[in-house]
Formats: C-alpha cells, structure tokens, sequence
C-alpha cells in the first residue's frame, strides 16, 4: 500500500529541529518578536483586502514561489589588475567595519540586517532589524 508510512522514516524537516530550537532558546532569553510576526512560530496569516475567500487563495499561489535570500557581508572596488593576482590565501578590504549588521537582500532587494550566529557548526543570521513592508515597496518602486 502506497499511502503507508514506514515507521523508521525520519520527516524531511528534521534537519530544522536545531535551528527550532535556538529560536526557542533565544525567545527565552530575551523578548521575541511582535504576536503574529514572522519568527513568532505562527503560520501566515493570508492577506484579506476584504474581498472574501477568493483573495486569499490568490496570496497563497505566491507564498511557494521561491526566492534568492542572500546576505551580504560587505563590498568593495577594486581594479581588474588586483583580481588578476589574487590567490589562496589573498586578503580583500571590504567596505563593512567587523561587528557592522549584515544585510540581507531577496532577490537583490534589502529585507533585512542581521547578525552571525553559529548553531551546530551551521551559520546563520538573526535578523536585528527588519525593513516595514511599506518601506520594502517604496524601494522596489523607484528602482
């Protein structure tokens, strides 16, 4: 019977548990987030303008369509002829000062800055300050 689960299959999101479980720690220690936001362990709440159940399977089509996350350390300018001698071991200046927020960027377009944080020899980044969503429009709109 195809629709039986083998009781030995560990689920695909396990690998999340210690992430999860850092969230939860820090949440402990000091104030989380806002009720509802995004890191409140919540499931998102569609967007309703009002309309009725029509709208909301219309916001849930996008909220699967993946996006690039990146977070950016820092950058600099530097002429072709310096790439041209760079090596194992070369060391490149970036413009962000050591214990400067990162930023990070969907799909190229600031969210978010962060800080680094190290959870079972993973890397990751808490987010420290979060871009409004009107904020995040009004600069996808001028560009």
């Amino acid at each position: 019977m195809a629709s039986e689960e083998k009781p030995d299959e560990v689920p695909a999101d396990d690998g999340m548990a210690d992430w999860a479980e850092a969230l939860l720690e820090q949440k402990a220690t000091e104030s989380g987030p806002e009720p509802g936001g995004p890191l409140s362990g919540e499931s998102p709440k569609p967007f309703n303008s009002g309309g009725g159940d029509g709208h909301a399977n219309d916001i849930n089509m996008v909220l699967d369509i993946p996006v690039q996350l990146s977070v950016e350390l820092g950058r600099t300018k530097v002429p072709i002829k310096h790439i041209l001698q760079l090596g194992q071991g070369s060391v490149v200046e970036l413009d962000a000062l050591a214990g400067e927020p990162m930023d990070v960027l969907v799909n190229g377009y600031l969210i978010a800055q962060g800080e680094v944080v190290v959870v079972n020899d993973k890397f990751g980044i808490r987010l420290t300050d979060v871009v409004t969503p009107s904020e995040r429009l009004r600069r996808v709109s001028k560009n």
